[in-house]
């Protein structure tokens, strides 16, 4: 075995600028990260993997899978009970092809470039050359990637290569398969979209899978890849990501049909295909949509405070109520499907020895809104639901159950994982390593969370700027929740009163000096670069552990009590 399952890791801090170093408790020196020392009895091994071993990482990554999801998931709920469980997970861009391009990279969206997951944001402006696979591939590591990759990877030419993508490898992969779209190769079959018929591009040449349920083929591969890794003495990192519990084909009998709105207009919905031994698994549980609270009635019953694309919706109609039922149940399904066959994969870890020299790691690209603020099957937006995602760690070290409060997001998961590895950042950092308080103790919520989106391409006149694509950017702290949109409006929610976000205090004369403070620490977060995006809190906005974990554990105790199932 590479590590002693016991160790107690220190973390070799890095320097900061100022204040921010002595809140954040964390850095970088100017030559690059610093070996990570784990003692253990009259010995010391690396972690890092600079000058000795290293663990091996396993990245499982969902498809639009809310933080309460996890309900829907046992196996991944008894890791949590052996491992760190992050209850402040954020995804700074709320949608699959922006949130995938900024774990990859480290990077915020408005720095890598890919603000959308079509034209011509999308994957073809997306330069893979230099990523986490690349980074961690010079530290010593095996890579292995498993799933799907970006939107529109197989039907856009890839940007380094301008290669027909189906058969594009990015650089870093040791071994690559990757679901993609159907580029209109005669031959091929399926799409990345198919639950029953999906093609992988393995290695460079595609393959199709007809019949079998994609989740079970995405296991098997991974679990090839874990056999064949483990016959070899360097560490790896396997990638792996669940088409679940994302929509996709194909139409099944009991999918909704014939939805419409109050105003009778008919209203698209998708779900995800399941396989019939999982269907009904949770029907005497769900009996509304996640986002429906408890008891009936309006969602919100008033909208006036909110942006245009929530103040032209009426309250769901009793056909979208009953869609939005039918679409939790088979997410919930499609979700237990994945769970299981993470479980197998868990168990081949263990089989073969590798377990306890393994970082596990499960997350979501981003969350999801099923019915809150009147919107149905919606993410993009800054509301909670949407920019919420689970995070799991269990690992050598890691195997406590324990839960950690400050906040953490795509880009600064990136950098925890590059510092386990020993490996330098692809790209100029925008995120944090947040080892120290994955393996000690919150530190508090010192730091602005920022939050961005975009949809589709920009209309003219935003107050961003010329050539400026988001729709809107914000800031998320313990206490706040604030957005300002391309138009000019603003929502502010105060967390600790409206858990829910029921009613903007953006207006309000009592909230004037707060909103001046976060405002200012936006306007230092909208464009930021590299460590300019690691913007310490003012005394106003910041929280220590303490109060922050209180924070927390009220908001997800009225989380539950508004939308919980007994």
């Amino acid at each position: 075995m590479r590590l002693d399952p016991h160790f107690r890791r220190t973390a070799a801090r890095c320097c900061l600028p100022g204040a921010l170093s002595a809140l954040l408790l964390l850095g970088c020196s100017p030559a690059g990260p610093l070996p990570l020392a784990v003692e253990t009895a009259g010995a010391t091994t690396r972690l890092s993997g600079a000058g000795g071993p290293a663990p091996n990482i396993v990245v499982v990554m969902a498809d639009d899978m809310r933080f309460d999801d996890l309900r829907f998931a046992p196996g991944l709920r008894r890791l949590a009970r052996t491992g760190v469980t992050f209850e402040n997970s954020f995804s700074s861009f709320p949608l699959c092809c922006p949130a995938r391009a900024s774990f990859l990279t480290g990077q915020l969206p408005h720095n890598h470039g890919v603000l959308w997951h079509g034209k011509p944001q999308g994957y073809r402006v997306f330069d893979d050359s230099r990523t986490l696979a690349t980074a961690v591939g010079e530290a010593g590591y095996r890579t292995g990637f498993v799933g799907k990759y970006l939107n529109r990877y197989g039907l856009d030419p890839s940007r380094v290569h301008g290669t027909p993508s189906h058969r594009y490898v990015p650089n870093g992969w040791t071994d690559w398969y990757a679901t993609f779209e159907d580029p209109g190769v005669p031959g091929v079959l399926g799409d990345a979209y198919d639950y029953y018929s999906t093609p992988f591009n393995i290695n460079g040449s595609w393959r199709n899978h007809v019949g079998r349920y994609q989740t079970e083929v995405v296991g098997a591969y991974t679990r090839t890849l874990v056999r064949k890794y483990h016959r070899q003495p360097d560490p790896f990192l396997l990638y792996v990501n669940y088409l679940a519990p994302h929509s996709g084909a194909p139409r099944e009998a009991d999918d909704p049909r014939g939805v419409r709105d109050r105003a009778g207009r008919r209203v698209r919905i998708s779900t995800p295909a399941r396989p019939g031994r999982v269907r009904g698994r949770f029907d005497h549980v769900v009996d509304r949509a996640s986002g429906v609270p408890r008891g009936g009635g309006a969602v919100e019953p008033d909208v006036s405070d909110k942006p245009p694309f929530v103040r032209r919706r009426r309250d769901l109609s009793p056909t979208e109520r009953a869609a939005a039922l039918q679409i939790t149940r088979q997410r919930a399904e499609a979700i237990l499907a994945m769970d299981r066959d993470i479980a197998r994969t868990v168990r081949t870890l263990k089989r073969s020895g590798e377990w306890a020299d393994t970082v596990f790691v499960f997350t979501s690209d981003n969350g999801y809104l099923l019915g809150e603020h009147r919107l149905m099957q919606a993410k993009v937006r800054g509301y909670e639901p949407s920019l919420r995602v689970p995070l799991l760690v269990t690992g050598p070290g890691l195997r406590d159950g324990s839960r950690r409060y400050d906040p953490i997001t795509t880009v600064d998961l990136t950098a925890t994982l590059l510092d386990i590895a020993g490996a330098a950042a692809p790209r100029p950092a925008d995120g944090v390593s947040l080892l120290d308080v994955l393996d000690g103790s919150d530190t508090g919520w010192v730091r602005a969370v920022p939050v961005e989106s975009a949809y589709g391409v920009q209309e003219v006149g935003s107050v961003f700027g010329t050539g400026d694509h988001r729709r809107s950017v914000g800031v998320r702290t313990s206490r706040f929740s604030y957005t300002v949109y391309s138009s000019g409006l603003r929502e502010l929610y105060d967390l600790s009163r409206d858990p829910h976000e029921l009613e903007s205090v953006a207006g309000r004369p009592a909230y004037r000096t707060d909103r001046r403070a976060l405002q200012g620490v936006l306007d230092r977060l909208e464009d930021c670069r590299g460590s300019g995006c690691l913007v310490p809190l003012p005394d106003r906005l910041a929280v220590d552990a303490a109060t922050n974990r209180r924070a927390s554990r009220r908001w997800l105790t009225e989380h539950r009590r508004r939308y919980g199932w007994q």
